[in-house]
């Protein structure tokens, strides 16, 4: 079979579950609606694996395109060079090392996901309409990554958008879920237009907007010499893009969303925010490697976001009480090191970090799940301890994803991270400051990942005796899951092994990066690393001894010495309070941007454009009409006399007119 052409069913069997379980759910038992969602999401993945495997296979480029039809056809277009630019849109996918790995990350972590929500989700209402949501959201965003053009990339784009809005506000009768959906949906929004602006000015540079089209064009102009490096327009294009991407990717200052998206069940956690959705904008700097190239100006602002993003949110994670929060904002976080990646030129890092983190987040996810399965409910970690022998396989699962994430060797978050901090430091693009923010990140997140373990799995239980009567571990359908996970979180590291290490291992290069080298292949060659290789080794120690450092924090202030939190709260009080107020930043929001456009909305654009000029001018009308109709009802009496006197009146009046004129 030649699945290579089949990659147009890969996201249409999502759809097909969605457009089923949406329309005919309500109706069909629970079985049903499992076998649908789960069983298309399983063929979609099968398919995946089966064109992937063909791809690498194939000879030089290792590069697939189908075109299903024309979509936006010929005719349209604008002046660009004085001429009329043709705008043709295909409806067309592609497939190459990138969405490769896209597409095995989405299709496989998303069908453990679904087998997840199967227990996590069976007592909750609306059964039918979460996993109709989900498969949607598969669609949108396997559309997004198999797209091969700009157009259809948009989409897809737009889609996780709204999926991402139905399912962080699924509990709707909540109303801070409702707010929190809302959120999302206008805070992607402004990224969004960001977005489009980018698509408009690559249609006017380039005349076209296919990726093939665009990038073989910057090709030919970066070696024909007519395109220089940090040429303007292709710079504005790339900021304006990566402010799509700070959008849909968390990143500062629109990632405000990120955190209150935890409203949704943990599943969509899970899935949207923390292995899929959030990767969205870090897909896409990565696919437009070929421009951000040609723009220094612009990797450097997506460094140092991405550095910024990193540092800044950990902070905020060390102090945080709520067992999903902390997570939420690690995966700000996570993110924040991806753009560090791709923005000192490590493109491969960024995105080899990408698929790592989808393992061990989506397992910590699923696992704080489990966890606030067997608690009823109960999220915040200062009201657990002791369930380390209570569910011992979810315990067991989520310390292999918190040692992933911690960056300790030989777990796939060691090989991501370091790759990505020996690239800020050492890549011509890098910088040492960039290195030492990513660092600290790095050991802030290694105390906050193992502060919520110890809170959560050790001590002496702080539940109530109610809920602790009740601790049980999660069934075979949510722990199943955890453990493949866990297992992925464990060897997937191994494919991308550094070069300083891969030599003693029997390894020439490192696999990862040689798989996906077709895709960042450009003109304009970056040097990578200009450091000894004792230095990327003295590097590569000093972080896990950062790690090391924020994992004995962590166990001296929550296992050994409990009373030095408290201690250290109370020394140092502003600090304290700024962080578990998350700087105020949402308060500042609301001070610049939401109260004022309420006012003005209120105020301005209701009271008085609505009310008093729209409302008034009507009701005006109609109320001079009213008096009018009745000043004129007295003419209309019924007598016949008084009908001849007018008659009278009107031909007195006419022959006087034509008399007189």
């Amino acid at each position: 079979m030649d699945f290579l052409k089949l990659i147009w069913m890969i996201p249409l069997f999502p759809a097909a579950g969605a457009v089923v379980n949406g329309l005919l759910g309500k109706k069909l038992p629970k079985t049903a609606i499992n076998v649908i969602a789960c069983g298309l999401v399983a063929v979609s993945f099968l398919v995946s694996l089966g064109a992937v495997n063909q791809l690498i296979h194939l000879p030089g480029e290792r590069h697939f395109e189908i075109d299903l039809f024309t979509w936006i056809p010929a005719g349209l277009g604008e002046l660009r060079s004085g001429a009329l630019a043709p705008l043709l849109i295909q409806w067309g996918f592609q497939l190459d090392p990138l969405s490769a790995v896209m597409i095995l990350v989405v299709t496989g972590i998303g069908l453990l996901i679904h087998i997840y929500s199967v227990g996590y989700m069976a007592h909750e209402g609306g059964y039918y309409r979460f996993f109709a949501y989900l498969n949607l959201f598969m669609f949108s965003m396997l559309t997004l990554v198999l797209a091969n053009n700009f157009v259809l990339m948009f989409v897809g784009w737009e889609g996780v958008g709204l999926c991402s809005y139905l399912l962080i506000g699924f509990y709707f009768h909540k109303k801070s879920a409702g707010d929190a959906g809302k959120k999302a949906f206008i805070v992607n929004r402004i990224g969004d237009y960001g977005f489009m602006l980018g698509m408009f000015l690559i249609f006017v540079r380039f005349g076209t907007l296919d990726f093939s089209g665009v990038f073989e064009q910057v090709k030919s102009e970066v070696v024909g010499g007519s395109l220089l490096l940090g040429d303007p327009l292709i710079t504005a294009i790339c900021i304006l893009l990566f402010i799509g991407a700070t959008g849909k990717s968390a990143q500062l200052p629109l990632y405000v969303w990120l955190p209150d998206a935890m409203e949704g069940p943990t599943p969509v956690s899970a899935l949207i925010h923390a292995a899929t959705m959030v990767t969205a904008g870090v897909y896409m700097v990565a696919r437009c490697n070929g421009l951000f190239v040609m723009a220094p100006g612009a990797m450097r602002l997506v460094a140092v976001v991405g550095a910024l993003t990193a540092i800044f949110a950990a902070s905020i994670g060390l102090v945080q009480n709520d067992i999903k929060r902390v997570l939420a904002y690690s995966t700000v976080s996570q993110l924040g090191y991806m753009f560090l990646g791709c923005g000192v030129g490590a493109f491969t890092a960024g995105v080899f970090h990408l698929m790592t983190h989808a393992f061990f987040k989506a397992l910590l996810f699923l696992g704080s799940g489990s966890v606030i399965h067997a608690l009823s409910g109960e999220q915040d970690i200062r009201k657990m301890g002791g369930l380390k022998g209570k569910i011992p396989k979810t315990w067991l699962t989520m310390l292999v994803g918190t040692v992933a994430i911690a960056g300790f060797p030989p777990l796939a978050g060691f090989f991501s991270k370091d790759e990505i901090l020996w690239q800020a430091f050492s890549s011509q693009r890098g910088h040492w400051v960039l290195w030492l923010m990513g660092a600290v990140a790095a050991g802030m997140t290694s105390f906050y990942m193992f502060r919520m373990m110890f809170l959560t799995f050790w001590g002496k239980p702080r539940m109530s005796p109610e809920v602790e009567h009740h601790i049980h571990e999660s069934p075979g359908s949510m722990t199943l899951p955890l453990m493949i996970l866990a297992a992925g979180s464990v060897v997937v590291g191994w494919l991308g092994i550094p070069h300083v290490m891969g030599q003693y291992l029997g390894h020439v290069g490192n696999a990862f990066e040689r798989f996906l080298e077709p895709v960042f292949e450009h003109p304009l060659k970056l040097e990578q690393s200009h450091g000894s290789e004792s230095l990327e080794w003295g590097l590569m120690l000093l972080s896990v001894a950062i790690a090391t450092v924020g994992l004995m924090l962590a166990r001296s202030f929550y296992l050994k010495n409990p009373a030095l939190p408290e201690k250290l709260r109370n020394r140092f009080h502003s600090i304290y309070i700024t962080l578990l107020n998350k700087y105020w930043v949402d308060e500042l929001y609301d001070a610049l941007f939401v109260h004022p456009i309420r006012l003005i909305s209120t105020y301005i654009l209701w009271k008085l454009v609505d009310v008093t000029f729209i409302d008034g001018t009507v009701n005006a009308t109609g109320s001079l009409v009213r008096r009018a109709g009745l000043g004129l009802k007295h003419f209309q009496s019924g007598y016949t006399r008084a009908y001849a006197c007018w008659i009278l009146v009107g031909a007195v009046i006419a022959i006087a007119y034509i008399a007189f004129t």
